[in-house]
């Protein structure tokens, strides 16, 4: 099944770093599916079973692997992909493991992002950028209302720190080399914790729900009254799409920073995640435990201000996150039992598109 949008990405050039992980594999194949020639660079992917693996993306795109945190081998991937756009999605995503390996998070997470913007500005002929940070960049206050694309980037912890300094590099090649009429749109993107089907990251709510329910045992999880901005990977990426149309499109005022978060009433706390996922899933659910263990800080409430993208892209969005929890066990449920994942995925990226777009997308065998 191919999900086919009439939005203008047949036959462009387009390279997504980080293509092998959970985000940037969902964002190729809905690329591919449109018809856009997808480059991605990146590691092997960081898990086992992966999405990547599962719909065989290898065959819907152009793979290089290598390491961004490579000059040299970021910038020979784009001058071979010649791209119109690029997709910086690479990164080093966990806080906690960001404890363990702070050197290894900045040195993805920052110079990484260094050496995107810098092959960018040397091949040339790249049109737009859209750079992927997180709501974690902003300096978290533990306050009541949502975060502003204007509030000051900062971090408590090294991935945090990371994204906001991340935020600061993208402003400076911004402003210090992408100010011509030739130059790249810039755009950075910041969405809230994205769940869907077929990730397995480690350390991660949702992937460790699945992963206890498919095995029996009662799930362990931390911070029950933690709260997130949770939302569909496809809400995110949907917006990134918009972004990405925008800046091709030659609109300069889209080349900043931008939120695509949830509704408010969907930044719940970590138990309502839990609760709905084991009224959903059923058989094998079994009632959580509480780790009370001593653990790293995190944020303990989250949340992001959209609407500036709602009023000046349009962007909302189409998912409760009832709706979320039920995409997800749908796709690991239809998954396990031996539908093709390629086929499920590029299902939920049809329905997704048509209720995102008004109708305006098709579905094809």
């Amino acid at each position: 099944m191919e999900a086919l949008v009439n939005r203008g990405w047949a036959g462009r050039r387009v390279l997504v770093t980080g293509h092998t992980g959970f985000k940037g594999s969902w964002l190729s194949l809905w690329l591919a599916s449109m018809g856009a020639e997808v480059t991605g660079l990146a590691l092997p992917a960081p898990t086992e079973p992966s999405l990547f693996a599962a719909t065989r993306l290898e065959e819907r795109l152009r793979h290089v692997e290598g390491d961004i945190r490579d000059c040299a081998v970021v910038t020979a991937a784009v001058e071979r992909a010649r791209p119109e756009v690029i997709f910086h999605l690479a990164a080093q995503p966990l806080v906690r493991l960001s404890y363990l390996e702070p050197v290894e998070t900045y040195a993805t997470n920052v110079m990484g992002t260094v050496h995107v913007l810098e092959a960018a500005r040397r091949v040339g002929g790249v049109r737009g950028i859209v750079c992927v940070t997180s709501d974690k960049c902003y300096e978290n206050r533990e306050w009541d209302w949502p975060y502003r694309e204007s509030d000051p980037m900062g971090g408590h912890d090294p991935y945090s720190s990371s994204k906001g300094c991340a935020e600061l590099v993208a402003a400076a090649w911004r402003n210090s080399f992408f100010a011509g009429d030739d130059a790249p749109l810039l755009a950075t993107v910041r969405a809230g914790n994205v769940i869907g089907g077929g990730d397995w990251a480690s350390d991660r709510l949702v992937p460790d729900l699945v992963r206890a329910f498919e095995a029996g045992v009662a799930p362990l999880i931390r911070a029950p009254d933690a709260v997130r901005p949770w939302q569909h990977v496809l809400e995110a990426l949907g917006g990134y799409l918009k972004i990405a149309e925008r800046l091709l499109s030659g609109e300069r005022r889209f080349a900043d920073g931008w939120n695509f978060g949830p509704s408010d009433e969907d930044a719940r706390p970590v138990r309502w995640i839990v609760d709905r996922m084991c009224a959903v899933w059923r058989d094998g659910a079994a009632a959580p435990s509480i780790d009370d263990g001593p653990r790293p800080h995190e944020a303990g409430l989250l949340r992001l201000d959209s609407s500036r993208a709602r009023t000046a892209l349009g962007w909302r969005p189409a998912l409760t996150l009832g709706d979320t929890i039920d995409w997800i066990v749908d796709w690991h449920k239809a998954v396990a039992t031996g539908e093709d994942a390629r086929e499920v995925t590029l299902g939920q990226i049809a329905h997704y598109a048509a209720l995102s777009e008004g109708g305006r997308a098709s579905v094809a065998a």
